[in-house]
């Protein structure tokens, strides 16, 4: 907005380019009639749209109910001081901006004042361009605090657009990667999203951090990457595995863990962990170190837990889907044996967050006749 009326009666000059006085909403507040007739005077003399209050009440309701730029404020007034106006409103600093008015040359009430927030400090009796050159002064630091504020604000966007551009391309490489082993496995790519998503539910019922959960999600889902390395004739075998057959497949953890190794790369790291030990058991029975209780990492104990349930929930081209009621009946069955006790706790606990997932990405391949 350009400048309006005679030029002339600007205070000073005018550190607010673009703003016309008159949209700049000042609140004068003093105990006293005659300084706040005074101050009310001459800032309307000189264009601004003024408000006033004998007191720090009045001032704290038009503030609820005006949209104020400055408050030109007393210190010592009765019921509430200055200083404990300034401390109450602190929060909307710099929304509002605050200059003091006193009669006692008090640095240290000064000092106090200006650390609550307030943008300056005039003494009493004040010259009248003491008064507008403090209040063009707060103008515009507030201003520029504002300005800043949107450019944090801004920047932050930013961040924020990037940080997720980063997280998508973080899920695409797994995914990218899984697929590989997918082409070659009976194993479907909801199943792969779904272990991520409840690993991920797993993390955030256990009060991770929530970066620690977006890398549990991205890295759980190439719990299986290692199966590349499995030879068809066992990987597709329709039928049971013979010993033979079971000690090649078990090779899919440490291959897993060596396509993943070495990385700089946090979700590729806890992936490779997740790949090597997600066939652990608590009890020490698992492969392929036979890891027990603590000793496996708690990313690879969530995993097992969720691909085990997620797997016998499920129909596959070798079985068909368990009941529900059987499935949980195993998991607690097995709970203090297989599954970390502790994790097969809060699964329970919170089994309709889970159920929920399962339900929301389904398999989408055509299902195979049972007799």
């Amino acid at each position: 907005m350009t400048l309006a009326g005679n030029p002339r009666a600007l205070p000073i000059d005018w550190p607010l380019p673009g703003h016309d006085p008159r949209d700049i909403r000042i609140l004068v507040v003093d105990d006293q009639d005659i300084v706040r007739v005074a101050l009310l005077r001459t800032l309307r003399k000189h264009g601004f749209t003024c408000f006033e209050a004998p007191d720090a009440f009045k001032t704290l309701e038009i503030l609820d109910t005006e949209n104020i730029d400055l408050v030109l404020s007393d210190i010592k007034m009765p019921g509430m001081t200055g200083l404990n106006l300034v401390k109450s409103v602190a929060h909307r600093i710099p929304e509002i901006a605050f200059v003091m008015v006193s009669s006692v040359d008090n640095t240290e009430m000064a000092m106090e004042c200006l650390r609550h927030g307030a943008y300056g400090y005039v003494l009493k009796p004040f010259k009248t361009n003491d008064i507008l050159i403090a209040v063009a002064n707060a103008l515009r630091r507030r201003m520029l605090e504002l300005d800043y504020q949107d450019r944090e604000a801004l920047l932050a966007r930013r961040v924020q657009e990037q940080t997720l551009e980063i997280k998508a391309s973080r899920e695409e490489v797994a995914l990218r990667l899984i697929s590989a082993s997918e082409h070659r496995d009976n194993e479907t790519g909801a199943h792969v999203r779904r272990i991520g998503l409840y690993a991920a539910l797993m993390g955030r019922f256990l009060e991770w951090e929530e970066d620690r959960i977006e890398t549990i999600r991205a890295a759980a889902p190439m719990h299986d990457i290692g199966k590349i390395g499995v030879p068809d004739r066992i990987l597709q075998k329709d039928g049971p595995l013979t010993e033979e057959e079971w000690i090649i497949m078990k090779t899919h953890t440490t291959m897993g863990a060596n396509i993943l190794k070495d990385s700089t790369v946090p979700f590729i790291q806890m992936g490779a962990r997740i790949a090597a030990c997600h066939h652990e058991k608590w009890d020490g029975s698992g492969y392929p170190r036979g890891l027990k209780g603590e000793k496996i990492p708690i990313e690879a104990r969530i995993t097992c837990l969720v691909d085990i349930y997620d797997a016998l929930i499920h129909r596959r081209v070798y079985k068909r889907p368990w009941e529900e009621s059987d499935v949980l009946a195993y998991l607690k069955e097995n709970s203090g044996k297989l599954f970390d006790p502790q994790l097969v706790k809060v699964f329970f606990q919170e089994f309709g967050h889970f159920r929920e997932v399962m339900l929301l990405h389904p398999d989408r391949f055509v299902e195979p006749e049972f007799p």
